[in-house]
């Protein structure tokens, strides 16, 4: 049996095994009271712990230890009843706006804008002079309040998820929609249903003892957690001790309550948070002339190295270096994990957690034209991989913006998509709300978006996947920034909208001199919108260069043979009945070999590829300079000086996979 995640940690452990002994305790607690909750021994009244009264006795001489047990289920399952009642109002109400769309989505959020609106404790108070003092009723009333809350939370969790391609493909195959709800929405809500859930519970037993506390409890003699505590505080100066257990016992609910909660969300939706140690860097002005000299360019990253759990852990990426002028394009090229995404994520400090930069220099000079930095200081420019994140979240958005390959991911469907765009824009740029509004629409002019108002009025969820990623782009333009990282930025979108999306990043690069590093697979993508390419195998840039220069005339095998395989067939030529492909796969980062980590699939390998391969001059580097940053590299034992030395790769039938 498989124990569920929330309890594998002790805080979990321990919150969950309270909440049930307490619900045991209390259901049984009439077989196994020491003394009936109303005897009273006058002889021994306000005693304090013994061998016969363990927790001690009140003002009547009425055992404290019965009393908070068989309170214990009027203060609790009250307090389940909201629970129960909040959630089963609020959930089906979001289910059915999610599933009916707007108009019903208007009446019924209207509906939980009134609830919010109502004083709760003055309408339960009400309701108490009403009809008197009736503890379920009463938690009744508070669950219907607390419905709208709930609703509220859920309905843009079920707004997401409807638009799911798996909950499309429900409905193509007939599925009812209380089947669609039942199957695929709600148990992608499980788990925040249980949080929500143990906080309402945690709320709800604090109100029920306040409520018994001012006198709207059960009747007397039937005890509650609230009316003990109400007694206790008339004893606090004679007998403090008797405010002692019915405190502890209220305050370890509701911790364990909020305990339990944060152990569900922590195991399924969140990981640990490792701190990121940041190696010490020692910034050489570009004016030294020392071999950090960046001058002329906007980022020069130098041996740069990724790895998992810090220096002794695995490498990702291992010794990549390129360099990128003001108003230039730069493509990353290669195979899924050769490292393409990892080295993008690494220039702002966006890596995920646990991963980090363990070596090498990001150089980012990030200068206005009178040479100074964001914060207006004279620098010669700042290494990232070294700056705190602090520091860093001062760049992003303002000179580094992503764009990233899951546009659904970047957008909030909680909020739309003119909130989304003006938050950012009045935060980077300082301007009020409706200069904010016209730069925003101006933007989704500029990806085109014809319809920018109706579009600064949607959510994220009434978007197509070419319309999120056009929104994203406009999102990362938001700040101005000098650089723009695009992963995959046309992955969403047809063939027309990717033209019309390159076409709009070289006209920002044209009109505004802003520099981009698109990462893609696509070398049609790359010769169409890139001055330059790397090319990246197995964590490595294997092969740098021009555009004209690496896709033209390839040194390494790997780029030779990635063009090879490209089903792009230009115009004039014949299409081949059969495709070329690589055989093998790219190595993981455990198995790359000390060598050449392209041997294993390369057909010009010899033993001398065994050896750790450097980079070398390659495209006319030589002619241009070792200081030229941008001249090429190759890392190869064996450069080709034309394409037709490589054996063409193995080929296969076209359209089916390889």
């Amino acid at each position: 049996m498989r124990v569920p995640r929330a309890l594998r940690t002790a805080g979990g452990v321990l919150s969950a095994a309270w909440l049930v002994f307490l619900l045991l305790a209390s259901v049984t607690a009439s077989w196994w009271l020491p003394y009936p909750v109303d005897a009273q021994d006058p002889a021994h009244t306000l005693a304090g712990p013994s061998a016969s009264h363990w927790l001690g006795t009140d003002d009547l001489g009425r055992d404290v230890l019965s009393r908070i047990a068989a309170g214990a289920w009027i203060s609790v399952g009250p307090a389940m009843l909201a629970v129960v009642v909040a959630f089963g109002i609020g959930i089906p109400l979001a289910l059915l706006a999610a599933e009916h769309g707007r108009w019903v989505e208007h009446g019924f959020s209207r509906f939980a804008e009134l609830l919010l609106a109502l004083p709760s404790i003055v309408i339960l108070l009400a309701f108490v002079g009403a009809v008197g003092v009736h503890p379920w009723a009463i938690m009744t009333v508070l669950g219907v309040l607390l419905s709208a809350p709930v609703y509220r939370i859920f309905l843009g969790q079920a707004q997401s998820l409807r638009t799911r391609l798996y909950v499309d493909a429900a409905r193509v195959n007939g599925v009812s929609s209380l089947r669609v709800n039942l199957r695929h929405v709600l148990p992608a809500m499980a788990t925040t249903i249980a949080v929500q859930a143990a906080q309402l519970f945690a709320i709800s037993v604090l109100i029920e003892a306040g409520l018994a506390f001012m006198g709207f409890g059960p009747s007397v003699p039937s005890p509650s957690w609230g009316g003990l505590i109400a007694a206790a505080s008339q004893h606090v100066y004679d007998d403090p001790w008797l405010m002692v257990p019915t405190g502890v016992v209220l305050a370890l609910t509701v911790i364990a309550a909020n305990g339990l909660a944060d152990a569900v969300a922590g195991g399924r939706e969140r990981q640990p948070a490792t701190p990121r140690h940041r190696k010490p860097r020692t910034i050489v002005p570009a004016a030294t002339g020392g071999t950090h000299d960046t001058e002329g360019m906007l980022l020069d990253v130098r041996d740069l190295t990724v790895a998992v759990g810090g220096p002794d852990g695995p490498a990702l990426v291992t010794g990549v270096s390129f360099a990128l002028p003001p108003g230039t394009v730069l493509g990353l090229v290669g195979e899924s994990g050769c490292g393409k995404t990892m080295t993008a994520r690494a220039l702002p400090g966006l890596l995920p957690e646990g991963v980090e930069v363990t070596g090498g220099s990001v150089w980012f000079a990030g200068r206005d034209s009178a040479g100074r930095d964001s914060a207006g200081r004279d620098s010669a420019g700042r290494d990232l991989a070294g700056l705190p994140d602090k520091e860093l979240q001062a760049i992003r958005g303002r000179e580094i913006a992503v764009i990233s390959q899951e546009p659904m991911v970047a957008l909030d469907p909680m909020f739309s998509v003119g909130y989304q765009l003006t938050q950012p824009i009045r935060r980077f740029r300082g301007v009020g709300r409706a200069e904010a509004r016209r730069i925003a629409a101006e933007l989704l002019g500029q990806v085109g978006i014809v319809d920018a108002g109706r579009m600064l009025r949607s959510y994220p969820h009434q978007l197509s996947g070419g319309m999120a990623q056009r929104v994203c782009i406009a999102l990362a333009l938001t700040g101005s920034p000098k650089l723009l990282i695009a992963d995959e930025p046309t992955t969403a979108l047809d063939v027309t909208v990717q033209a019309e999306i390159l076409s709009l990043l070289r006209a920002l690069v044209r009109t505004t001199g802003l520099s981009v590093i698109i990462v893609s697979h696509d070398p049609g993508v790359v010769a169409d919108l890139c001055d330059e390419v790397a090319v990246m195998y197995a964590g490595q840039v294997v092969e740098s260069g021009t555009v004209a220069e690496v896709l033209g005339q390839p040194a390494h095998p790997y780029t030779a043979a990635l063009l090879a395989a490209n089903p792009h067939v230009a115009e004039g030529l014949p299409v081949p009945e059969r495709l070329p492909s690589i055989p093998g796969t790219v190595p993981a980062p455990p198995d790359w070999p000390a060598g050449c980590r392209f041997a294993s699939r390369c057909s010009l390998a010899t033993a001398e590829c065994a050896a750790p391969v450097p980079a070398t001059p390659a495209h006319g580097a030589a002619n241009h300079g070792a200081a030229n940053h941008g001249a090429g590299t190759v890392r190869c034992v064996h450069p080709l000086s034309s394409p037709a030395e490589l054996p063409v790769p193995h080929p296969v039938e076209r359209g089916v996979p390889s």
